[in-house]
């Protein structure tokens, strides 16, 4: 399953590249109706907005920097709680040592350092590799096709079909993936419906440390989770095939979307890893993100005709 990618979280991408329009009003209602209860989406979304040059980057920016500042008043909060916490805990440590006082000189230290490394992130306005990570639950521009054109919408990375409850994010916690050999089971009300496109040129797996290492374990040994990073060689962004959906309920307008997944190449088996990610071909674009439903045959096809990069790995930070 894909846990985590590098994706294209800057919707002015899609509209460089591939000449998809802006779903303006979707953005605007998903940074409006977050105003006061934040969404997760990667810092490069917001850095999207920067430099306005509309009226509705300026509505976006608003409520961005408006966020921005309450966090940073939360933080500077915090630095000055831990700050007095850590002049009494020295001051005390001037006369007598004692095990609260050191304790309380750890904890402020680190804590004073970890507010100021999100005080700096949060003031950045330099992007950065990073700034491009989603994980599933976080929001990031989707490629669709509406009104005859490609279309860009702001989705979660977690999708909730339009005939579920609210519990399914609950219940179906993996649905971030929608595997192939289901398409036409579980997820028949999309495939062949509701197509899109992710644009990712990295992706990130859970996989055991020994199989990724191509070794047995040894004896005695437990079994240890690691993340490997794979990249498509050469270097690519890859436009993943997916899946989305339109619920609606009290109180709740929700796009969201899943990445199809299929059996691995060779090279991410050996790793240790069981399913990969699906990159059409660009000539595949339009067809995939206009289905015809009655003809399943043709999606299956573009699927089968993929990008077919050799994917290197390393352990990932």
């Amino acid at each position: 399953m894909c846990y985590s990618a590098m994706v294209w979280s800057e919707y002015k991408s899609y509209v460089r590249k591939w000449g998809a329009d802006i779903d303006v009003r979707e953005y605007v209602r998903l940074y409006w109706d977050h105003a006061q209860s934040p969404f997760l989406r990667p810092k490069g979304m917001d850095l999207g907005f920067a430099h306005p040059t509309e009226d509705w980057h300026r509505k976006i920016k608003e409520i961005v920097d408006a966020k921005g500042a309450a966090e940073t008043s939360k933080l500077e909060q915090e630095m000055f709680k831990q700050a007095k916490r850590l002049a009494d805990a020295e001051r005390t440590l001037q006369t007598k040592t004692t095990k609260k006082a050191l304790e309380d000189q750890r904890i402020a230290t680190n804590k004073i350092a970890g507010a100021k490394a999100k005080l700096a992130d949060l003031q950045r306005t330099e992007p950065k590799p990073q700034d491009s990570r989603i994980f599933p639950g976080w929001y990031v521009p989707v490629m669709v096709w509406e009104s005859g054109r490609r279309v860009v919408k702001p989705m979660r990375y977690k999708c909730r079909p339009a005939h579920v409850s609210a519990n399914f994010d609950i219940e179906r916690p993996n649905a971030y993936n929608a595997r192939r050999d289901n398409l036409e089971g579980f997820w028949k009300r999309q495939f062949g419906h509701t197509h899109g496109i992710m644009v990712v040129n990295a992706f990130y797996e859970h996989v055991w440390r020994h199989a990724a290492e191509g070794r047995p374990l040894a004896e005695g040994e437990a079994p240890e989770d690691a993340i490997l990073e794979f990249r498509p060689e050469p270097r690519q962004d890859m436009l993943v095939a997916c899946l989305w959906s339109h619920w609606k309920g009290p109180g709740e307008d929700l796009l969201s979307f899943a990445a199809i997944t299929d059996e691995p190449p060779p090279e991410i088996a050996a790793a240790g890893h069981d399913r990969v990610i699906i990159p059409i071909k660009p000539e595949n674009i339009d067809a995939w993100l206009n289905p015809n439903p009655s003809d399943l045959a043709a999606m299956y096809a573009i699927l089968d005709d993929r990008a077919r990069p050799y994917y290197e790995h390393r352990m990932a930070a």
